[in-house]
């Protein structure tokens, strides 16, 4: 499947095919895009491009969420603890424990929530 087609298609249309995630989202200059890609009651799997110096300030959530690099680089701090992850690295933010992240560099990222 055309990953440039992908990205106009409705969610529906990505099941059952290998798809680039990291060509799901293009980088915005100075803005944060995303993508949801799976919404369920159980969790959800939604993709995100940042340009660099955008992030997503300290939060918390009430559910352990992975984080997996597609592309670039970005500082990731859990619970006061600063992680820089890059490209085909992931981190698994546990639930309740505040985190923030910050694009080092414009970065993509797929994030899945695991609500039970």
């Amino acid at each position: 499947m055309d990953a440039n087609k992908a990205k106009t298609e409705p969610v529906s249309v990505l099941m059952s095919k290998a798809i680039d995630m990291a060509r799901l989202v293009n980088y915005q200059a100075g803005a944060v895009v995303s993508k949801t890609v799976i919404a369920k009651k159980t969790g959800t799997v939604t993709v995100f491009a940042f340009d660099k110096g955008q992030g997503l300030s300290t939060h918390s959530a009430p559910f352990d969420a992975l984080v997996q690099i597609l592309d670039g680089e970005a500082n990731i701090t859990i619970a006061g603890k600063a992680l820089k992850v890059g490209e085909g690295e992931m981190v698994i933010m546990p639930a309740n424990k505040p985190h923030a992240l910050k694009a080092v560099k414009p970065f993509k990222m797929m994030l899945v929530m695991v609500k039970s």
